[in-house]
């Protein structure tokens, strides 16, 4: 019932929006990069990361450093990327919101990890051997939107992250890439 409601309450607001005399603003893409700006990540270097998957990858290759993800942020941290997971996998996930999750996400790390993660200069490269190394086979295509016909889901969720979109990816209903799912799983580790 609820979701009839929510789905009767959608369609009426998408009517009205229609209406309106509004100047158009394009809906949140599925398919787009993120637009968070990092006030301590770089992405203007050759081949970076989106700050998303620098946030990801980065607090994985924190453990066993003295800036070790610890007990207290994992609990925060948990919170905030199983909340970014499921905006993005609603596949209808508006782009401020997943700023506003990736903001708090940095917002969680202290300075000393933040320039941690910032000196690792994590490329594209870097998420494709971490990929490889934990069994998840990236496709090929140039990383071209829509090139990703003939893949798994799952592959083809790691390339959305690679390229830091987001969007719905096949049977599991959403964009839950790899690289978050494993963020999601040390932090479970770590927050017990």
């Amino acid at each position: 019932m609820f979701k009839r409601i929510a789905l009767l309450t959608l369609v009426a607001l998408i009517a009205l929006s229609a209406c309106s005399n509004a100047p158009a603003t394009p809906a949140a893409s599925t398919t787009t990069q993120d637009t968070y700006t990092s006030t301590a990540l770089d992405t203007s270097y050759e081949g970076a990361l989106a700050v998303r998957n620098q946030l990801a990858l980065g607090t994985l290759q924190l453990d066993g450093t003295p800036n070790s993800i610890t007990a207290d942020q994992a609990k925060t941290l948990l919170t905030l990327w199983q909340a970014l997971r499921a905006t993005t996998q609603s596949g209808a996930s508006a782009q401020a919101e997943v700023n506003a999750l990736l903001g708090q996400i940095e917002g969680a790390l202290t300075a000393q990890q933040l320039t941690a993660i910032k000196d690792l200069k994590l490329t594209q490269t870097a998420f494709q051997q971490w990929a490889a190394a934990n069994g998840i086979v990236m496709g090929a295509g140039g990383g071209q939107p829509g090139s990703g016909q003939g893949l798994s889901p799952e592959a083809r969720a790691t390339r959305q992250a690679a390229e830091g979109r987001t969007g719905s990816t096949g049977s599991n209903g959403g964009a839950s890439t790899a690289a978050v799912t494993a963020v999601i799983a040390y932090l479970e580790k770590i927050a017990q």
